[in-house]
């Protein structure tokens, strides 16, 4: 009898324990006690998520195909069935008019090679930075890593006034004496006025990634490279860069995005916006605007002309920078 009155009196309290707590957290417990209930709510919640992620991020992209198709005088009129977010007529000319106003496929080969160049070598620099970092032990590698890694908090306009003064020609005064001490070249308007710069900024998020791949590989293997007869930096380009081909793939993918889409520097470094002079794709993009007019049908044309090279880089290389993102952070 005494059991059957404690079971009674601890199923009286939970009774009451869970009207305390309300509906909402009587039904989440019911929903984690039930196997079935609740794979039923993760798979509600992941369709929940994805839509969500899926519409809020192919909008923008659906929006630039609606104001290309939509001729520009409905979209300066006001006739245009703005609640239905479909465009009112159809001008696909809009996509050939891009590069008979202006040769916009200048502009996005300009930010292609930029974007390459960089890529290049901020792999190949971070490559050996990351090396030392993640499979050498020295003195100071913990303050060196953190000093590195504070060139990224910086602002890039901190930098832009003595970049722009050093690839003007202006000559190098030492301070206090007044002597001239040498004469940069001048790189405004080339494209090392704008790799440089972007190289150190992107260098330091590139070696932190390459680091964490390059600490995780055996040292055997490069021990057995070695006895082969392979340097240490034969071992690096030919076992632990393979090896690692998750992490030197996100690392250039990131570093070609970002500098593909960048224009603060460009916009300086390459005056005048001609192709001529360098100006990468943003700079094509403001020349369908004026001071009297604004063509936004060209400007989402050629919007969705200049994201196709990075949809597709991404598209191909999606699944080496997921295992990339992933995989750093796990240790074994």
């Amino acid at each position: 009898m005494s059991g059957e009155t404690q079971t009674q009196t601890q199923t009286q309290t939970q009774s009451q324990s869970e009207a305390e707590q309300g509906p909402l957290a009587s039904w989440t417990r019911g929903v984690i006690a039930d196997p079935g209930r609740r794979s039923l709510l993760y798979r509600a919640l992941f369709y929940a998520i994805t839509i969500f992620f899926l519409v809020t991020t192919l909008f923008p992209f659906y929006w630039l195909l609606v104001l290309a198709l939509t001729p520009n005088n409905l979209i300066l009129g006001g006739g245009w069935d703005l609640p239905f977010l479909r465009p009112q007529g159809f001008n696909p000319q809009a996509f050939v008019e891009v590069f008979e106003q202006l040769p916009f496929h200048l502009y996005v080969f300009n930010s292609f090679v930029l974007a390459t160049m960089t890529t290049i070598i901020v792999i190949v620099i971070a490559s050996l930075a990351g090396y030392v970092f993640g499979r050498l032990e020295f003195p100071g590698r913990g303050p060196l890593m953190l000093a590195i890694l504070m060139v990224s908090y910086f602002p890039p306009a901190a930098f832009l006034i003595p970049l722009f003064e050093a690839f003007t020609g202006n000559p190098v005064v030492a301070p206090f004496i007044d002597v001239e001490l040498f004469t940069p070249p001048r790189l405004v308007n080339t494209p090392g006025a704008m790799v440089l710069p972007f190289s150190a900024l992107f260098l330091p998020l590139s070696i932190f990634i390459l680091t964490t791949f390059y600490a995780q590989i055996p040292d055997g293997l490069e021990d057995a490279a070695r006895v082969e007869g392979t340097t240490r930096l034969g071992a690096l380009f030919r076992v632990i860069m393979p090896l690692s081909a998750p992490g030197v793939a996100t690392a250039a993918v990131l570093t070609f995005i970002a500098v593909y889409n960048e224009y603060f520097f460009s916009s300086i470094m390459a005056l005048g916006n001609e192709p001529q002079q360098w100006s990468p794709l943003v700079g094509g993009l403001l020349q369908y605007q004026s001071l009297y007019s604004t063509e936004f049908n060209l400007m989402a044309a050629a919007s969705i002309v200049g994201v196709l090279p990075v949809v597709i880089l991404v598209v191909v290389a999606q699944e080496r920078i997921v295992s990339g993102l992933t995989a750093g952070a796990l240790k074994e």
